[in-house]
């Protein structure tokens, strides 16, 4: 299928116009995705760099370099569409503002999100000061997301493909990040990506999505992470102080967590699935219950320093917009009431299921969102 027809079909444009002789900056994951964005912008007549960030330099299981084949990926996109790309690297500033954090936040008994800390601290900060060294009038990423480059700001705009946005971990992106950042996937569809990368012979055409955290790509998380957290095995109890089982590390589990818990049928009590309800620092203990998940339901959240995108009126109080506490929930109804010091108390209009301490809440008016802000407390 020629791209002109791919286009027709879709029944909209790139939303990359206006780009002949600029200078963009594309970030090359390897990826299917990045190496789209950097094609589009090439046919749309702009002068196209591709950067590869190398951000983890860890071998696998297997002694292999994680990122050397996504650079040998990158080298054969950049060659098929004829435009110069370089490395660089960027390990040592993940290291220090990703990985460290994360590390910290599962001490604690969090559950935080790289994704979101890498898009903040890496890929719109040393990234693009790294692509304006090159000279960049744009810098490009391949996120399924929308921009709006207006007075008062950039705003971060939802995705044509609603089942693949990104918005949510771009949320803690600040507006002046995103004064030069253009997505050229904000309208395409992931099949349509696809089409694309296939029509053009891309090698990356084929690729499989990445999955999970960034840096443990598709390495089993327990094995990865008792490699730099020691593991202190405990108790697991049920709700009424009944012990039901032992637990290998209370880092290894999450609230609302179904599987991997170990607790078969047990005498007396329903016969019904068990989950997590709390992690008990204090003395070592995983808390469980067995039944419909009552206990994780929350009215509500406060957060730390929320992070708005664009132009906003602080002076508001309260206001109603939707929310999201995790990437794949759909859109919740809340009351956002906005604190002298930043911070957010969010009220649900429905209670929800498992709101996590050191995940996002983000949010969302229209097809805008709004920025968001950590979970520090949940309320229930």
């Amino acid at each position: 299928m020629e791209l002109d027809d791919i286009f027709r079909r879709r029944g909209a444009g790139t939303d990359i116009d206006g780009l002949v002789g600029k200078r963009v900056v594309v970030g090359m994951s390897g990826g299917v995705d990045s190496s789209v964005a950097a094609f589009l912008l090439k046919r749309a007549g702009a002068d196209v760099i591709g950067l590869f960030m190398n951000n983890w330099k860890e071998e696998d299981e297997g002694g292999a370099c994680t990122s050397a084949s996504d650079w040998q990926d990158v080298i054969g996109v950049c060659g098929k569409i004829g435009i110069p790309y370089y490395s660089v690297d960027f390990s040592e500033q993940y290291m220090k503002n990703v990985f460290e954090v994360f590390l910290e936040e599962y001490r604690k008994g969090r559950t935080p999100n790289p994704d979101v800390l890498c898009n903040r601290e890496i890929k719109f900060k040393p990234f693009t000061h790294y692509a304006e060294m090159l000279g960049a009038d744009y810098v490009a990423t391949g996120h399924y997301c929308g921009i709006s480059h207006e007075e008062g700001g950039a705003k971060l705009l939802e995705a044509t493909d609603g089942g693949k946005d990104q918005t949510y971990f771009l949320n803690q992106v600040e507006t002046s990040a995103l004064e030069k950042i253009i997505f050229p996937l904000a309208l395409l569809k992931k099949e349509y990506v696809r089409q694309v990368a296939e029509n053009e012979k891309l090698v990356t055409a084929g690729k499989k999505d990445s999955t999970g955290v960034c840096f443990i790509g598709e390495r089993n998380f327990k094995k990865f992470l008792q490699g730099y957290l020691p593991a202190v095995g405990g108790e697991i109890r049920d709700t009424s102080g009944k012990v039901v089982g032992r637990h290998d590390g209370l880092m290894y589990y999450t609230l609302g967590q179904r599987r991997g818990l170990g607790i078969g049928g047990i005498k007396g009590e329903k016969e019904s699935r068990w989950y997590v309800v709390e992690k008990s620092l204090k003395d070592n203990v995983l808390v469980v219950s067995c039944g419909e998940g009552e206990e994780l339901l929350s009215r509500g959240v406060k957060t730390g320093r929320v992070n708005i995108i664009g132009e906003f009126d602080r002076s508001r109080k309260s206001f109603e917009c939707d929310v999201k506490i995790r990437y794949r929930q759909p859109r919740q109804r809340a009351c956002v009431s906005l604190n002298g010091d930043g911070t957010l108390f969010v009220d649900f209009e429905d209670r929800q299921r498992a709101a996590v301490e050191g995940q996002y809440v983000a949010l969302y008016t229209g097809d805008r969102c709004l920025g968001g802000a950590v979970i520090e407390e949940v309320v229930r």
